[in-house]
């Protein structure tokens, strides 16, 4: 038996009558949490480099995707080998230039084909441009995602001129609404500056996502740096006001 075979029998003992309490009674609903936090820990690993770590995060969020299968396979929707089955053959179809030997630079765009797919099993819905990009997704790749297809038909900046533009006529409307000190203006106003960042790291060729996770990383290294220093002299950094904890942290900034 190979090590996949064996972990979806585990599942199954897990699952049966007699078997854990605590996995018998999840649903797919209830795997969500669960399944969100196994995929950030294996990014986690992935950002320190850790194989080990990584290795063991990957069997976590494994046996989370078995678990979830076999509850489909229990009310008779698909197994995991009918999900392993399509992501094969959606990825046979989509390497034509591997596995057809079609010619590369004729091959129309990942976006293209993802776009004559759904075309093929539309519902009745028109297709949109901004289809396959899921709700769930952290913020802000999804915001990245929404303008790199709304880009693909067009509508875009022809430079990242245009997108900063728009950054500082968003960041102008931001300071009227905090003048008014209305809370749904802000919200809002906050939202397209945001959302205008988010276009600026696009056409800068960078991932805004795991931009501010290196800013929150820098912060949170620094500001842990600030309490050491201030604990070492006796002190706690809780107690300081906000202009000396500043000029601690001025001079903690240099040694990154």
């Amino acid at each position: 038996m190979g090590s996949v075979d064996e972990l979806m029998a585990i599942v199954r003992s897990l699952r049966a009558e007699g078997g854990c309490p605590w996995d018998r009674a999840q649903t797919p609903a209830s795997l969500r949490p669960m399944l969100v936090e196994e995929v950030y820990e294996v990014l986690e690993a992935i950002d320190a480099g850790d194989d080990r770590a990584m290795r063991e995060e990957m069997g976590d969020l494994l046996f989370t995707i078995a678990l979830l299968a076999q509850m489909r396979a229990e009310a008779e929707a698909f197994t995991l080998e009918d999900a392993a089955a399509t992501v094969c053959e959606k990825m046979v179809r989509r390497h034509p230039h591997v596995f057809a030997g079609a010619d590369y630079t004729g091959l129309p765009g990942w976006e293209a084909i993802k776009a004559a797919e759904r075309a093929e099993r539309s519902d009745g819905t028109p297709p949109s441009a901004l289809d396959g990009v899921p709700a769930a997704l952290p913020a802000l790749i999804q915001a990245q995602r929404i303008g790199k297809k709304a880009a693909s038909t067009g509508f875009d900046w022809p430079s990242i001129d245009g997108a900063r533009a728009k950054l500082d006529e968003e960041l102008a409307e931001l300071d009227e609404a905090l003048d008014g000190a209305q809370i749904s203006r802000v919200e809002e106003e906050l939202g397209d500056v945001l959302f205008s960042v988010v276009n600026v790291a696009r056409h800068a060729g960078v991932s805004a996502e795991d931009c501010l996770r290196a800013a929150t990383r820098k912060f949170a290294r620094r500001f842990r740096r600030l309490e050491d220093a201030v604990r070492a002299e006796g002190g706690d950094a809780a107690a300081l006001d906000g202009e000396a904890l500043e000029a601690r942290w001025q001079a903690l900034k240099g040694g990154d």
